[in-house]
Order: structure tokens, then C-alpha cells, then sequence
């Protein structure tokens, strides 16, 4: 009888109809992503896309490429592209040595306080640029610290700095301001570096040199790639920097739309001087997303 009853159970579970599946109820993926993209269009693109169609369009209304004829004839707006890139390219080669030689100092020099120095690199990306501007006119401004001093010592009317409204001046504060965001990739790469290798080679008769040539200076490419390339975007488009220091003689692509759109009211030729502007930095981030991904950074 219980052998039956435990066939009869067991006929009855295997031919109890199969449930009906529930009917998927989820909501399209592309539904999700309209609230996004329409934020995005409307808080971007769409004031992009004006500033491009301005660009085309001239004090006589229609469309036309005379702004861009006009604009790229213009020698200020060659000396501003001129100035624009040596400035970037200066102060990215200044932030790649400096940034290195402290990164090496903070990760493998041993010193009280040293983790306190790291962490304080994080917090200096924080800080705006034209805090670091505004400290260095304290210092080295023609009222600054250092003039004063020198005037104080020596008794004369005036101090000899005044180098801070020059393009040197600029670079100074753009090296001083952006060499934190090489540090920090370096710091992170100089972290996973395996102490052993360097054991190894300090004890094969390496110098130090030689250690950091052959053996440091190959693993931390890569973040320097990556560091390099985000400074020289952001330098690119500093403005800040360039306006705190009060270099007149320093015009460069930002400070050129700043010129023509709000002195000059020339909106076209500000408008184009943008949208070179942003190719140059487009193509440069682009750049700098391929080698951040290379270098796992």
C-alpha cells in the first residue's frame, strides 16, 4: 500500500503540468537611458550646438565660412594658438620632471611625515587654480614677499621680480598648479611596484641612477603617459591662471574667446576661436582616454 501510494505521488509530480512562464514585464533598456540623454543634450550639446552655429554665422546673417577665413587670418589669433601651445607643452614637460623626481622622493626616500605628503597631493587636486596664482602674486608680485624683503635689505625703491606677469611667470604657476596630477598616477604605479627588483638590483652593484633608469623609470611610463597627457589638456584651456596673473602680454585661445566675446562683442570669431578651441582639446582627451586605459590608470 505505501508503495502505491509513493508511485501514485511520484506519477502525480511528474505529470503535473509545467507552470506558464511569467511574462517578462521589463521596461526597454532605451528607455532608461531617455532622462540621461536628454539632461546631457539639453546641458551640453545643445549650447555646443549653438556655439557652432554661431561660428557660421556673421554679422550679416546666413551661413558662410567667412568668420573661420576671417579668424584664421587674424595674427592674434596665430600668436594666441602659438602661445596657447608652447605654454601647455612647456608646462607639461615641467609637471612630467618635477611630478617624477617628487614621486620618487615620496615613495622611496623614507622621511617623518611622508604619508602626510601623499595625501596631501590628493588634497591639492581640490584646490582652484587661481588659489595658486593668488599665493604666488603674495610672493613673487611686485608688492609680494619677495620684493619686499629685498627692498627691506637693500634699500631700494623697488625689487627685482617681476616676472610673474610674463609668459614665464605662467608657467611657473601652470607647473606649480598641475604637477599634482602626475604625481598622483605615480604615486599609484610607484605603490604596486615590487620591492624585490629593486633589492636585486642595489644588490648586483646598481647606483641609484641606474636603478631608477633601468628599473623604475620603465614601470612608471605608462601613469607618466597618462598624467601628461591630462595636464596637457587641462593647460590647454587654463584660464584662470593666465587672467590672475595679469601677463597682458600673454594672450592664449581661452583668453582670446574671453577678449572677443565679452571686450570686443565679436561673438562669431569667439565662437570659432572656441570650436578650435575644443577640437584641440577633444582630440588631445581622446588621446589621453587611450593611454590612461593602456596604462590601467
Amino acid at each position: 500500500m505505501t508503495a502505491t501510494t509513493g508511485t501514485a505521488r511520484t506519477g502525480a509530480a511528474v505529470t503535473a503540468p509545467a507552470a506558464a512562464p511569467a511574462r517578462s514585464r521589463t521596461v526597454p533598456a532605451w528607455v532608461w537611458a531617455l532622462p540621461p540623454v536628454a539632461v546631457l543634450a539639453l546641458a551640453f550639446l545643445y549650447p555646443l550646438a549653438l556655439v557652432v552655429q554661431q561660428s557660421f554665422t556673421p554679422d550679416e546673417g546666413g551661413l558662410s565660412l567667412d568668420p573661420y577665413v576671417e579668424v584664421f587670418a587674424s595674427a592674434s589669433f596665430r600668436d594666441a594658438l602659438t602661445t596657447t601651445v608652447w605654454l601647455a607643452l612647456g608646462s607639461t614637460a615641467g609637471c612630467l620632471v618635477l611630478g617624477f623626481v617628487l614621486a620618487l622622493v615620496i615613495a622611496f626616500v623614507p622621511f617623518p611625515g611622508g604619508k602626510a605628503v601623499a595625501r596631501f597631493v590628493d588634497v591639492f587636486l581640490s584646490f582652484p587654480s587661481f588659489l595658486i596664482t593668488l599665493a604666488l602674486l603674495f610672493i613673487y608680485g611686485s608688492v609680494g614677499m619677495a620684493n619686499g624683503l629685498w627692498t627691506g635689505a637693500t634699500g631700494a625703491a623697488d625689487g627685482p621680480f617681476h616676472f610673474l606677469t610674463t609668459p614665464w611667470g605662467v608657467l611657473l604657476a601652470e607647473i606649480t598648479y598641475f604637477t599634482p596630477f602626475v604625481m598622483r598616477p605615480l604615486l599609484a604605479a610607484f605603490s604596486q611596484l615590487d620591492t624585490s627588483q629593486l633589492e636585486v638590483a642595489s644588490s648586483l652593484g646598481a647606483g641609484p641612477a641606474r636603478i631608477i633608469r633601468r628599473v623604475i623609470l620603465p614601470e612608471a611610463l605608462p601613469a607618466l603617459a597618462a598624467g601628461g597627457s591630462l595636464v596637457l589638456v587641462m593647460c590647454l584651456n587654463e584660464f584662470g591662471i593666465v587672467l590672475f596673473t595679469g601677463a597682458k602680454g600673454v594672450t592664449t585661445l581661452p583668453m582670446l574667446v574671453y577678449s572677443k566675446a565679452i571686450l570686443e562683442s565679436d561673438y562669431a570669431a569667439a565662437c570659432v576661436v572656441a570650436v578650435v578651441n575644443i577640437a584641440i582639446s577633444v582630440g588631445l582627451y581622446s588621446l589621453y582616454r587611450v593611454v590612461s586605459r593602456r596604462a590601467g590608470a
